[in-house]
């Protein structure tokens, strides 16, 4: 008898130890996902500025593509890890038609490509274009990482005790692949 209940009892505590361990490991991935996330938000803040800064350039040239522009970038939202997969790619779009907007204005002003500073600009886009990129890999491998633990049998039943469940994955933006070359 004695035997039987420390063995139920050795099973219940390794049951808990288990139960404490798969909490603990979804909650590290969750913090991975989210802080993947945030480091898209500070890059594309980033890319943002450096944005801001090639329409200041356009002001000189024609204060309608300005004012348009300027009304683009003001649709901005900072993104952080407590932001969805939709709200980044929201921004995602909406940089992807400022980019679009800002080719068109530089193709009617082809004396604003030979400015110094247009130049020093667009590497900027391109290089935080580039950091965004991977960055939303990371998140989506880490995105893959997590789902899979909330969705696998036996961890599934404790990440819906924890109230976990299955993140969104960062998907392209369609507007990109029609979107022509910023490159100089």
């Amino acid at each position: 008898m004695m035997t039987a209940v420390i063995v139920i009892v050795a099973l219940l505590l390794l049951c808990v130890l288990w139960a404490v361990s798969v909490q603990r490991s979804l909650v590290s991935k969750d913090e991975i996902c989210q802080n993947a996330l945030s480091q898209i938000g500070v890059q594309q803040q980033s890319r943002w500025d450096a944005l801001t800064a090639l329409v200041e350039l356009v002001k000189s040239y024609n204060e309608h593509e300005y004012d348009t522009l300027k009304d683009v970038i003001a649709q901005r939202q900072p993104i952080n890890g407590n932001s969805s997969a939709a709200d980044t790619q929201k921004q995602e779009e909406l940089i992807a038609g400022l980019s679009r907007q800002m080719n068109l204005v530089v193709e009617k002003y082809p004396d604003l490509k030979a400015n110094e500073n247009y130049a020093k600009a667009m590497d900027s886009v391109n290089a935080y274009e580039n950091q965004v990129r991977t960055s939303r890999m990371v998140y989506n491998d880490a995105v893959t990482k997590f789902n899979r633990q909330v969705r696998q049998f036996p961890d599934s039943i404790f990440a819906g005790m924890f109230g976990f469940s299955t993140k969104e994955y960062l998907q392209e933006v369609s507007a990109k692949a029609d979107m022509p070359s910023l490159k100089i």
